[in-house]
């Protein structure tokens, strides 16, 4: 590696060198801001003759990563992209407009020096800037200076352009010249084989460049190829993946997302959003197959690009359940559902166990999130519940697996879940939820259904703020109880294309008003309302009764038997209690440790715990409940427990105890959800 300080003009101006930004990049992304810094400090030092020099960061590339094609050098960018096109842009526009002026001598030095490579004839070795993709186009497309010509795709490149075309005139030109022959940078030469551009890479991001994890992986892929085998690997694959893991209305990449739920999937372990990369890294170390492994994940991509996308899903059917999973986004369930995915096209599964499958996931999630299950555990549920598929009897396992599941992992059964439906807010909550509820309510068994758009929102029967007809027909009591413990629930919502006429009306004047009352509606949800004489308690405790039975028919309770006798893994929290049982493994912090006594489990945990932040055992009272002692002091102890190389705990205690103790310190660590046990049969 050799690093130089050295001008910019002088770094352009190469004869016969290329600077190729290679596919693994980003891409060039500077906007007008960034743009409009860097020109002001242009002028500013153009216009200071105090100043010799002016420092804009560094620029790393590989200078013998190709052959020599006709005699021309080319120049590997690695970092510095965004400056070296802004500038080359800076340098472009001077030409068009010395162009523009007449200055044919210096729009000819322009060009010839820091734009083109004079003497080269072959088109792909003119441009002395050689960017990917649509860029490139874009950037010659500048140098034609065809404005009659159309360039049919978007490029910060011309926006860049256009700014400095607009701000760079006749009056400033040459002060701008002058300030770009006192830009400096700091240029940085790799040589393969002899430095580690991989680990240089990484190293810059880590100080500071805002790579996402997608980029890094990215780099990590296609860097040590060579040139040709870049741009296959990347036309062929990571394109390809890029493309379909994106989302389509937002558009926003979710590469790193989709790489994250692939690696959950194939290794069973949830990567943190930030050590993505990493992960991959790690669990892919020989590059030699990477070409395989890109297979899979490209195969995967497909899948994915359908649940982030479901309009892509060609089967109305499906593509129904899969907005309502993307709509209540269920994230979460992405890595198990890529694999129900593959197998649906492998017609392990027909469409009709797809569908069911969709419709059991919606409900076991919806029937938590009605009762207010913590989320945090749904990851890992879904992480390891392929694992307990039978292929060949998909759907039961499935219903068996989660109906398995218990405490704060379990699937709510009818009785919790309309006890807890009964009086919750369903109107404050997140309004595509309250959409999803009353939608699916809406069009349940509905033949001829109203089509849901924006017209429609949700209507209050009892109003939020009631005429006060209202208190006059249901008496100050059963008005107040209403307004208290009924307005937001699911019995008093309705839907209605004409909230702005029912307003606050009394229920007879809703219920009857010309066109628009609910006896003119043609809404499903609305029937019931139309030869009501009266909404009180009573009829609201009805109402909610009949939306119940739809309710369970929609969002169904697996109807199978199971041997709930059988033994699964529980989180510690929702565990019986130890007394007089074994162990057959456990899953502390995704790592299975084979341990069999509850002893030994105690000793282990307390161990990782204290490895991972002793300081708790110290700035707490932690280390009282457990009774922790040094070296000198273990003595003290009925029965010393090793922790540390210097620390000991008491190990003297029932397995009830230990267990408590237990999940005492996990609370400390917020790592309630962390540890899994399972009992021996």
């Amino acid at each position: 590696m050799k690093a130089n300080e050295t001008k910019i003009i002088q770094f352009l101006e190469q004869y016969k060198t290329q600077f190729v930004i290679p596919v693994y990049q980003r891409n060039y992304d500077w906007s007008i801001p960034q743009c409009e810094q860097l020109l002001n400090d242009i002028l500013d030092i153009g216009n200071n003759d105090n100043i010799n020099t002016h420092f804009i960061g560094g620029i790393v590339f590989i200078h013998d990563d190709l052959h020599t094609v006709a005699t021309v050098r080319e120049l590997t960018i690695i970092d510095g992209q965004q400056r070296l096109t802004t500038i080359t842009l800076v340098y472009l526009a001077i030409y068009h407009l010395a162009k523009k002026l007449g200055i044919e001598e210096t729009a000819n030095e322009i060009l010839n020096t820091y734009i083109v490579n004079q003497y080269v004839k072959q088109d792909e070795q003119k441009v002395k800037l050689k960017l990917t993709s649509d860029n490139d186009g874009a950037l010659k497309y500048l140098i034609r200076g065809d404005r009659t010509e159309e360039i049919t795709s978007y490029s910060k490149i011309i926006d860049n352009f256009n700014y400095f075309e607009k701000n760079i005139i006749e009056d400033n030109y040459k002060v701008v010249l002058k300030g770009l022959e006192k830009l400096i940078f700091v240029e940085i030469s790799l040589e393969r084989g002899k430095d580690d551009p991989q680990r240089i890479f990484e190293s810059l991001n880590s100080t500071g460049l805002d790579l996402s994890q997608a980029d890094l992986i990215r780099n990590y892929i296609l860097m040590d190829l060579n040139l040709d085998e870049q741009q296959r690997v990347y036309q062929d694959y990571w394109l390809i993946i890029e493309n379909l893991a994106r989302d389509e209305v937002k558009n926003i990449s979710k590469v790193s997302d989709f790489i994250r739920d692939y690696l959950t999937l194939i290794h069973k372990n949830i990567s943190n959003k930030s050590k993505v990369y990493e992960e991959f890294k790690n669990k892919y170390p020989d590059k030699v197959n990477l070409e395989e492994v890109l297979k899979t994940i490209k195969r995967f991509a497909k899948y994915y690009n359908k649940l982030i996308n479901p309009k892509n899903e060609k089967d109305t059917d499906i593509r129904k359940d899969l907005e309502y999973i993307n709509r209540l986004e269920i994230n979460v369930a992405y890595p198990f559902l890529m694999q129900v995915y593959f197998d649906f096209e492998e017609t392990i599964i027909d469409k009709h166990t797809f569908i069911q499958i969709l419709l059991v996931v919606q409900s076991f999630v919806w029937r938590r999130f009605i009762i207010g299950l913590s989320t945090n555990s749904l990851n890992k549920i879904f992480m390891n519940l392929y694992e307990k598929i039978d292929t060949n009897n998909y759907l039961f396992s499935l219903q068996k697996a989660l109906l398995q599941k218990k405490g704060s992992q379990r699937f709510p059964n009818n009785k919790e879940v309309l006890d807890a439906l009964k009086f919750k807010d369903v109107y404050n909550i997140k309004s595509k939820n309250r959409t999803y509820l009353l939608e699916k309510l809406e069009y349940y068994q509905n033949f001829e259904p109203v089509i849901l758009d924006n017209k429609i929102t949700i209507e209050h029967i009892f109003p939020q703020n009631p005429d006060p007809q209202w208190l006059k027909d249901l008496g100050k009591e059963e008005f107040d109880d209403i307004k208290n413990n009924y307005l937001h629930t699911l019995a008093n919502l309705t839907l209605s294309g004409v909230n702005a006429q029912l307003k606050n009306k009394s229920f007879l004047e809703k219920r009857d008003l010309k066109d628009y009352g609910y006896k003119h509606s043609n809404l499903n949800l609305n029937k019931y309302l139309e030869d009501l004489d009266k909404w009180d308690k009573s009829e609201i405790q009805k109402r909610f009764n009949d939306l119940a039975k739809n309710f369970l028919k929609i969002w169904c309770y697996p109807d199978i038997d199971i041997n709930d006798k059988e033994t699964e893994e529980v989180n510690i929290f929702d565990a019986d209690e130890p007394k007089g049982k074994k162990l057959e493994y456990a899953i502390f912090c995704d790592e299975k440790l084979q341990i069999k006594e509850v002893a030994k489990l105690y000793a282990e945990v307390f161990k990782k715990l204290f490895e991972q932040n002793s300081e708790i055992f110290f700035n707490s009272d932690l280390g009282q409940k457990i009774i922790l002692k040094d070296e000198k002091n273990k003595n003290s102890l009925r029965q010393s427990v090793p922790i540390s190389n210097n620390f000991y705990i008491e190990g003297n205690l029932d397995s009830n105890s230990k267990f408590e103790k237990i999940k005492y310190a996990l609370k400390l660590f917020d790592l309630e959800e962390e540890l899994i046990i399972k009992y021996a049969k």
